[in-house]
Order: C-alpha cells, then structure tokens, then sequence
C-alpha cells in the first residue's frame, strides 16, 4: 500500500526532501535559543556582564530568524509536496479508472469512486503534510530537547521521561479502537454521497412523485449514521486532549517543585532552571503534535487503502502481446458463445450462441426484458470477454484486436446516451474530434437531428446542460445517433437508442441508414417490430439463447415468440408512439 502511493510522489520528491530539512533547521534554531537565555541570566545578569547581554541578545536575533526563514520555506515545500502528491493521487485513479472493463467498474460504486477521489485524498494529502512537518519537526525537537534536558541535569529529565513513556502507552492503547471506527467510516461517506448522487440526478423524478419527505428521511439516516460513527471515533481521540494537558502540567509542577530545591541547595543554576522549563514545555508540545499525527495517520490509514485499490486494480481486459490494428470489414461472428458475469454463477447469460453477420447487413434483435440483447451487443466490441467459445468481427477474433481500435470501429448508441455539457457541436465532436461543421451537419441530417437543432436561436452552437437535461429524450438521442456515425465506423449498435422518436422518425432515421451507410454493418435492438421488420435479417432472443434468426416473413411463419410480439404491437396494444417525443 506505501509503495502504491509513493510511487505518486514523482516531480514532488525535491519538495519532500527539502521540508524535513528546513524542519530540521528550524528545530535546532529553537533549541539554540533557551541555551542563550541560560547565559544571559547566568553569565550575563548575575555577572553583570552587559556586553555579554547584547552579544548573546544579537545571536537569539539572528537564530530567531534563521529559524522564522526556516519555518517559512519548510511550510511552503510542504504544500508543495502534500498538494502534488494529491494531484498525482487522483490523477492517478482517473486514468486508471479509464482502463477498467466493465467487470472492474461493476466493482466499485460510483460515490463510492468519487469519495476517493475527493475525501479520501484530502485526508492522505492532510496527513503527508503533517508527517513532512509536524512529524519530522516534533520528533527532532522531541529528541533535541530530551538530550540537552539529560544534559543540564539527568535528574529532572527523568520526569520528562516518565511522562513520555506514559503517554506512549496510552497513544498505544487508543489508536487500534480508534482506527477500528474511522476504517467504518468512509463506506458510511459513500452511502451519503450516493443518497445526494442519486437525488440530484434524479431530482425531476422525486418532485413528479412528491418524495421529497422519502429523500430527506433517506439522507438523514445515511448522515446519522456518518455521524455516529465519527462520534465514536472522535470521542476515543478526545482523550488525548485531557490527558496531554494533565501530564503537561504535573511535569511543570514537579519540574518547578524540585527544580527550585536544587536552586536552593546550588545543585542548579537559576538559567539552566529556565532552560529546563523552556525543553520541558519543547518535549511535551513534541507529544502533543506526534499524538495529533498518529490520529491522522489513523485516519488516513483507512483512506490510504482504499485509494490503494482503485490503484492496484487491473483491468480485466487487456491487449494481446501482437495487436490487430485494423479491422477489415464488419463481418460478425458468433461461435459457441457463452457468458458469464461473475464465475460462479449457476446459469450462463448468454448460452451457446453461434450465428454469422455479413459486412453491410442490417440486424434486428427484438426479445423481452432480460434476454440478454444488450449483453449479446456488448461482446461485439469487447466490453466483457466471453466465458467461452469466441466472437470475431472482420474474421479476427475480438480477443486479438488493439481494443482501441476495435472500438473506434464498433460504434454503440445506447437508449440512455449522456450528453456533456457544452455545445451540440462541441458533443458531436467526440465522434470525431477532427470533423468539420459540414461533416457534423451531415451526420445529423441522416439522424433527423438537423431540423430541431436549426431551430433553437444558436443552431449547433446552442449549449447542452449537464446530462443534456435542456433538450427532450427523442432529441438527445437523436444527437447521439449523429455522434455515433461521425466515427464512421465498420459496425453501428443501436441499442433501443430510438425509443424516445415516433415512429415516422424512426423509420426516416434507418432509410438514411440503408441509403447513406450500406457498407456499415449495422444492428438494431428493439422492442417494437416497426423497428426492426425491415432489417435483413432478425435475432430472437429469449432467455439468453437464440429462438429465431431470419428474415419477418420466415419468423411470422415458423417463430412463434416473435409471431406473439407482432400481433400484439400491429393489433393497437403495443405501439403507441406515433405522436411521441421529437
């Protein structure tokens, strides 16, 4: 885990050098000083020495400032370096989060991925910056101090001694309970982020079914419950407050106590006496900083991990040692396919599925809810890699294609497409960062996006809301459609991603295909059969496997589920789109 995350202190590691050695210098500047007063009360006060007064005076001046220059410099290249390591952290996991499959990402919750980003690197940046400073400054000024007060009189050096060790088994004793409480926490902090993630998102929904009194209740409890459980956890660390004070101020009472007898009796100077006061109050505030890293490092320990896995996670899919970098055509093959999400699952998703697309052909996949249609889709451009059997587009096997390319020619436009905010054509673009207006244009017209974007006062410079959420659902997908076909891929995936457009809409969008785009291979999923009769061929799917694949007419006549679907969508109870959202 430590060696996960310094491995992301690159371009950091001079400033995380530097702060310790600045910390260093300004702990010693401070451990100069009470030596100074000790000889200016002894040798210059009780000697009536003036010129030794000014000289050590001048010195403490010049430590003083050393030791401000000092401070000063370590605290900047401690940001430096907590805030780069932050920056390194989550750049890191971003771009790591890119390469997961979907089986990786099926891992973690989205607020759960989010609160790593942000609150758990918050705490790993908060607790590096103290372990470079506070850490290193109060361990050094910790074990000076403790030196010279042996060195001045062993005797009363050995309270401090006492009391360090007194501390050091409480701190032993609080920290295991206490990182019990905050490894709990931050699952709370990602069912909290997901109460918001969810509500927000969805805010139109909650108000249209007035559940708003539901999503408060719900985000109470996730908050309460965050809340509990930082109770517990805060109040074990509390303790450390209390008790550091009581300690801090027997040792002064008993420093004072005996320290002033031995005064009495010459044992001790009155300078070295002061001196004594000045390390005892260096030692103890060195304990009380090392205690209030040791709860953060606690705290960030169960932070540290969990950024840890997102980091160590691989993807499950990667490219072969040899790469296929181009793919030939969008010819599509299916040989004894079999899936499975997770290993241990009883029944496959997809069973034996064995079937051949032809380059250019227009494919219908029509079949109830959880067939697995979607899923069937997914294989083709390598999404999940099939438990068995093989899939190969353009005759190579999708196994042995660089994944990049293959997906730039699979290009898939889902039901729930999401939109980016910014312009239409700035949207469109992500098919095609490169594409002219005039390309960006056509591939709407083909879409029948054109009319409506024309339409709003900034044409295709009209800027989309975040998730789209000031265009209609008919019109977002639309745009998707456009975006999709900029790839100018080999193979275009329409999953149900016209389920938002009547159907005239519809049946325009797929003529412009079947004109503009013959060589593309192209494969519809539906659950209405005006969207898919016309296709070359049609997939039955039911239950995981294939029941039919043909053309309408053959399935009317020998494909019973398929027969169902027709005549309960062309007797007036299945399609009622007709007037639906443009």
């Amino acid at each position: 885990m430590l060696k996960t995350l310094g491995k992301q202190l690159y371009g950091f590691r001079k400033d995380s050098i530097l702060t310790p050695c600045f910390m260093i210098l300004e702990v010693a500047m401070e451990m100069i000083i009470p030596l100074m007063m000790a000889s200016i009360i002894d040798d210059g006060v009780e000697a009536g020495n003036i010129n030794h007064i000014y000289q050590m005076g001048i010195y403490m001046v010049i430590a003083a400032g050393i030791g401000l220059f000092a401070g000063l410099m370590g605290g900047k290249y401690g940001s430096r370096a907590s805030a780069g390591l932050a920056r390194n952290l989550r750049r890191a996991m971003y771009d790591n989060i890119q390469t997961f499959s979907f089986a990786n990402i099926d891992k973690f919750s989205t607020a759960g991925l989010v609160t790593r980003m942000t609150t758990d690197v918050t705490n790993i940046q908060n607790a590096y910056q103290m372990i470079l400073r506070m850490c290193i400054r109060s361990l050094i000024s910790f074990v000076v101090a403790m030196c010279m007060a042996f060195f001045i009189s062993p005797r009363l050096a050995t309270v401090y001694l006492g009391a360090v060790i007194f501390l050091a088994c409480i701190l032993i004793i609080m920290i295991p309970k206490a990182m019990k409480y905050f490894t709990q926490v931050f699952p709370k902090y990602d069912n909290l982020n997901e109460s918001v993630q969810e509500n927000v998102s969805a805010i139109r929904v909650v108000k249209a079914f007035v559940r708003e009194d539901y999503e408060r209740e719900r985000f109470s409890k996730a908050s309460n419950a965050l809340y509990g459980m930082f109770v517990k956890a805060e109040s074990i660390v509390a303790l450390n407050g209390p008790i550091m004070q009581t300690t801090v101020y027997s040792c002064i009472l008993l420093i004072s106590w005996i320290g002033a007898k031995m005064v009495v009796n010459s044992e001790l100077a009155t300078g070295e006496l002061m001196s004594l006061f000045t390390y005892c109050m260096n030692i103890l505030m060195s304990l009380m900083m090392l205690s209030m890293v040791f709860v953060m490092i606690t705290m960030s320990m169960a932070s540290a991990k969990r950024i840890a896995e997102v980091l160590n996670e691989k993807s499950s899919l990667t490219n072969p040692e040899n790469p296929v970098m181009e793919v030939k055509d969008g010819s599509i093959s299916f040989e004894h396919v079999k899936f499975n999400y997770h290993e241990t699952a009883e029944e496959p998703v997809l069973k034996d599925i064995t079937l051949d697309i032809h380059a250019g052909e227009t494919i219908g996949i029509i079949g109830g809810t959880g067939s697995s249609k979607t899923t069937f889709a997914n294989m083709i451009s390598r999404i999940y890699d099939v438990s068995e059997g093989s899939v190969k587009v353009g005759g190579v096997d999708v196994r042995d294609y660089d994944m990049e390319t293959l997906r730039n020619q699979v290009a898939v436009v889902l039901q729930k497409n999401v939109l980016f905010s910014g312009t239409i054509l700035e949207n469109l673009r992500w098919g095609d960062m490169n594409a002219t207006e005039e390309e960006c244009i056509h591939a709407c017209e083909l879409a029948c996006a054109d009319e409506f974007i024309r339409s709003f006062p900034d044409g295709y410079n009209t800027y989309i809301e975040q998730g789209g959420t000031n265009v209609s659902g008919g019109q977002k997908q639309r745009i998707c459609i456009a975006r999709a076909l900029l790839k100018k891929p080999k193979i275009l995936i329409l999953d149900d991603s016209t389920s938002a457009v009547d159907t005239a809409t519809d049946a325009r969008i797929r003529k412009a295909f079947k004109e503009e785009i013959p060589n593309t291979t192209k494969i519809i999923i539906a659950q209405r059969i005006s969207s898919v009769e016309q296709a070359d061929r049609i997939i039955v799917m039911e239950d995981g496997a294939i029941d039919g694949f043909g053309t309408h007419e053959e399935l009317l006549a020998n494909n019973e589920i398929y027969r169902d679907i027709y005549e309960s969508q062309t007797s007036g109870s299945g399609d009622f789109d007709e007037g639906g959202d443009n």
